[in-house]
């Protein structure tokens, strides 16, 4: 039997989790998007929101709806940052912290990556991140 193509696997792999992903996210009241959100600004606490947009690789305008629920679901505040009065830094509330959505991404990574080894996990960013390259210049 033909092993399935690479990138019917690699879709496969995204829905399963996607699924699997907005199914427990929900459980705590969130969106994958949201959630993913909160994970990015707990390893990131006090970035901007062209910080957190960029080491998120969405858009600025896209993470600033995101961050205007978060914030009135009572996850995050925003703060001033010294000597910018323009800038705002984003900072996890105790709810956002309490959410388990960091130990929830770490769980699903644990889960996911089981049974390949840190070497291969390695080698698969590597070819992960080549193929998500490929995939940006289909945009341009």
């Amino acid at each position: 039997m033909e092993s399935p193509p690479l990138l019917d696997s690699f879709l496969r792999a995204m829905r399963e989790l996607r699924v699997h992903y907005d199914a427990s996210a929900a459980e705590i009241g969130l969106t994958m998007s949201r959630a993913r959100v909160i994970s990015a600004l707990a390893r990131q606490e006090g970035a901007t929101q062209a910080e957190l947009a960029a080491c998120l690789n969405i858009e600025a305008p896209t993470l600033k709806r995101q961050v205007d629920a978060l914030e009135t679901q009572g996850f995050l505040k925003r703060r001033g940052m010294d000597g910018d009065a323009r800038k705002r830094a984003l900072f996890l509330t105790e709810k956002g912290r309490a959410a388990r959505i960091s130990r929830f991404m770490e769980n699903i990574r644990g889960q996911v990556l089981d049974g390949i080894s840190p070497e291969e996990q390695v080698q698969l960013a590597v070819l992960l991140e080549r193929v998500a390259e490929n995939a940006a210049k289909l945009n341009r």
